[in-house]
């Protein structure tokens, strides 16, 4: 053989054990650029889905090698896409979930226990969130998620219009609330109304039955609770405003525009979340900016619970990266983190120690946000309660308008309830009083 021929075969040996040699390589270190890069898989809903990549900015620059896919989701679909995700496998690593979802996707054994992770976290300390709110993620004894902003409802109110019909200070307890209600309904005239409840909201109700102290589902959450004696007169207290004409019997649809009408004088006090500081900042006119307020929502005999609402993340059972899916959950989590979410989203900060600051302390329309926060209660935790609050819509609706007392409005309710839970109460029994 040519020395010629030689050198050409063994040129060619070289270039193909460069080759191999090169393409195993690769495959153990798993490539370079993007291959190295660990994706984090996040659903947001929402407006929180369009502004968290700005702040996530900062979490990739102290994680290099993670980078998080945020995949906005309407609200409108979101339980439904969840529920599709779960049942094709295709769940994100970590999602925004409404805090009372988090039962359900519990008793689905989608989402995974955070208790280890938490215990052992730096960032998260229990002591420091608002303990309604905390609680919305604790099933039975295991934490599920993490709170990342809170809504609770509380009422604004246009200051003028009180001093003008006598009332020097907002309503403190119930009773005080439906005379000031009374002296405004008398001030404002009959085309006008002392305050607006939509009637295809649900909250005022919940929160008037959580303030009573007694269970709103009974016998270990199996049958509806609504016939109790506590939770009949909460009903009564509401349809009250009804009765008298201090409220008008409409939904939200059938006010062309809220902010117009309280700017007008159309109602005095309005039940409604965090959101609306800022579409009261720039929807009411410069005029008014300094006659309205917020103020805590009044209880049976003093200051009263409301709801603890809002969206808490959470960790997916079968993510295959749940250690940096944690991390992320920690670094929105942080009180820095969340104060600046707060800035470019208006959604209030589930722990104390955010609250701390110029921004959030000195705003005086936060001032009743942050006692109610204190006060703020879960809801029943079970998978069935997004349907039983459309229920208790539903009820509240037919008897304003087919002028029901408390008692058959509460009657109805606990039937529908106790209709809901019946599968509960099967697997209850069947599996001897644990869990369902």
């Amino acid at each position: 053989m040519s020395q010629k021929i030689l050198c050409k075969k063994t040129a060619g040996m070289f270039v193909v054990a460069f080759i191999v040699l090169g393409a195993l390589f690769a495959g153990c270190t798993g490539g370079s650029g993007e291959d190295d890069i660990l994706e984090i898989k996040f659903w947001a809903m929402g407006r929180e889905g369009e502004i968290v990549p700005e702040v996530l900015k900062e979490f990739e620059r102290e994680n290099p090698g993670v980078h998080v896919v945020v995949q906005q989701i309407p609200w409108t679909s979101a339980h439904e896409k969840l529920l599709t995700a779960f049942a094709g496998d295709a769940l994100p690593d970590v999602a925004q979930i409404g805090n009372t979802w988090i039962a359900e996707f519990a008793a689905l054994d989608a989402v995974a226990g955070l208790d280890e992770m938490a215990g052992a976290s730096s960032v998260i300390k229990e002591e420091d969130y608002f303990p309604g709110i905390w609680a919305t993620n604790v099933v039975g004894d295991s934490l599920y998620g993490v709170p990342w902003y809170v809504d609770t409802r509380l009422l604004f109110f246009r200051q003028d219009i009180l001093r003008a019909a006598g009332i020097v200070r907002p309503p403190r307890d119930w009773a005080e609330w439906m005379h000031a209600a009374t002296a405004v309904k008398q001030h404002v005239g009959k085309d006008n109304f002392a305050f607006y409840v939509p009637l295809n909201e649900y909250e005022m109700q919940v929160s008037l039955a959580l303030q009573q102290g007694v269970p709103l589902l009974r016998d270990g959450n199996r049958y509806g609770n609504f016939s109790s004696p506590e939770l009949v007169a909460a009903f009564d207290f509401y349809l009250d405003f009804f009765r008298k004409g201090l409220a008008p019997p409409s939904s939200e649809t059938d006010i062309a525009n809220v902010w117009d009408e309280f700017a007008r004088g159309h109602f005095t006090f309005y039940l409604t979340g965090p959101w609306n500081i800022g579409e009261f900042r720039r929807r009411l006119p410069a005029d008014l900016q300094d006659d309205w307020m917020t103020s805590i929502l009044p209880g049976p005999s003093g200051p009263g619970a409301s709801t603890a609402g809002g969206s808490s993340l959470v960790v997916f059972k079968h993510s295959e990266h749940k250690d940096a899916a944690f991390r992320l959950v920690e670094f929105l989590s942080r009180p820095e983190i969340q104060q600046q979410f707060y800035e470019i989203s208006g959604n209030l900060p589930p722990r104390r120690s955010s609250w701390r600051g110029d921004r959030l302390e000195s705003d005086p329309y936060l001032v009743a946000f942050r006692e109610q926060l204190e006060r703020a209660l879960p809801a029943p935790k079970i998978p069935e309660w997004e349907r039983i609050v459309q229920e208790l819509r539903t009820v509240t609706e037919r008897a304003v308008h087919e002028k029901w007392t408390a008692a058959e409005a509460a009657r109805e309710l606990d039937s529908r309830i106790d209709r809901i839970l019946e599968k509960r109460r099967w697997m209850l029994a069947r599996d001897g009083g644990e869990g369902a």
